[in-house]
């Protein structure tokens, strides 16, 4: 990639920072109490629209960076892009005007979801169909399960038993829980980039010493190239660039969707769901290519690395926002969410206990995805 300022690039700036500045200007007498329905659809529309391209442009820009740095500095580079994001757009919610108490629970277990089984799943059938059998790194991919199943277990399990009885934490748990987990996440980024980087490497294909059922589907391996610094300085600097559009109009976006989702009587786990989607579709569509090119590694780290990264950040960040602001957070997920939640992490550890996957496995995952949607409408 040239070092030069792409021309895409250039019209995403524009866009988005043009947005900004209406929305700065407009904004107050647009999104007045009481919104005017029509007003609020066009609002959303666009500044849907705008979140969209800056965290595509997010991607492209975290992408570049990828490919300079190697994994898996490059996928912790993305995961941690967009894993920041969605800590904005959950606190701008969490700081608006409605009761959003669950705005972090419900983002989060929406992460899991649609990560996890449907992203996941997807992959998996592309990638099995493509190749037919896809390796990975089994190792590094149970670290991620094991860390899923801790960090999700305390923020999000561990609240329902608590004397508190609402699902939320005391404040010295919550500040307790928080350090923890952020030291947890810490030492897991530490070990990840340094002694145990071999395991979040896709391994060569063949190497492993069980046979290989596989399609006969050139793949033609990109020659490495030196880091290129110029270039990575300024793809690091546009990255946050079209990160800040993000920041700016995301309490604007909160006020359309809490309009939105209470005017219509739908249901408030769907600000979550809105959230999740804004945020990791431009994520979700690099794992899929990353699958086609055989790379399940990368899928894996990209998918995986990306709800610990939410798990382990998120949590920590919201907790320390309500405890700021005194707003009540409410961490702890039902009933039908925990069999859900267990589903999902049990399911993730079968599909890659092994050295393989498959699109069966993959059918699997769609499956759990499916029953989050019929249970978010229908419960």
């Amino acid at each position: 990639m040239s070092r030069h300022l792409p021309f895409s690039t250039i019209i995403k700036l524009i866009v988005a920072w043009g947005v900004v500045v209406a929305f700065f200007i407009g904004g107050p007498s647009w999104l007045h109490d009481p919104i005017d329905p029509v007003i609020a659809v066009i609002c959303f529309v666009v500044i849907f629209g705008t979140i969209m391209v800056a965290a595509f442009g997010v991607v492209h820009e975290a992408d570049y960076l990828a490919h300079q740095l190697g994994e898996p500095y490059g996928t912790l580079i993305l995961t941690l892009a967009i894993v920041s994001i969605e800590v904005i757009l959950i606190a701008a919610v969490l700081l608006g005007p409605g009761e959003n108490a669950t705005i972090g629970r419900d983002s989060i277990f929406a992460v899991m979801m649609i990560i996890l089984n449907l992203v996941m799943g997807i992959c998996l059938i592309v990638g099995g169909r493509r190749f037919g059998e896809q390796e990975y790194n089994s190792q590094g991919t149970i670290a991620y399960v094991a860390m899923t199943l801790v960090l999700a277990g305390i923020g999000l399990i561990l609240p329902n038993t608590l004397s508190t009885g609402d699902g939320t934490f005391w404040p010295v748990q919550a500040v307790a829980f928080s350090i923890l987990t952020l030291v947890l996440y810490g030492a897991f980024l530490l070990m990840q980039t340094r002694g145990y980087r071999r395991f979040f490497v896709q391994p060569e294909l063949g190497s492993l010493s069980i046979p290989i059922i596989t399609r006969e589907v050139e793949v033609t391996a990109e020659p490495k190239t030196p880091v290129d610094k110029a270039g990575v300085i300024i793809h690091s600097v546009l990255l946050v660039a079209l990160m800040l559009p993000i920041v700016l109009l995301a309490h604007d976006l909160a006020l359309v969707v809490d309009f939105g989702i209470s005017s219509v009587g739908a249901p408030i786990a769907l600000s979550g769901v809105i959230i999740a989607f804004i945020v990791f579709t431009p994520e979700s569509m690099t794992a899929v290519r990353a699958a086609l090119d055989n790379q399940l590694q990368r899928s894996i780290n990209l998918c995986l690395g990306a709800f610990v990264s939410t798990v382990g950040l998120t949590i920590p960040a919201v907790l320390i926002v309500g405890l700021v602001t005194g707003k009540t957070v409410v961490m702890g997920v039902s009933p039908t969410e925990t069999v859900m939640l267990l589903l999902t992490v049990g399911l993730t550890a079968l599909t890659f206990m092994g050295q393989r996957a498959s699109a069966l496995q993959g059918t699997l995952h769609l499956t759990l995805f499916a029953v989050f949607g019929v249970l978010l409408f229908a419960t």
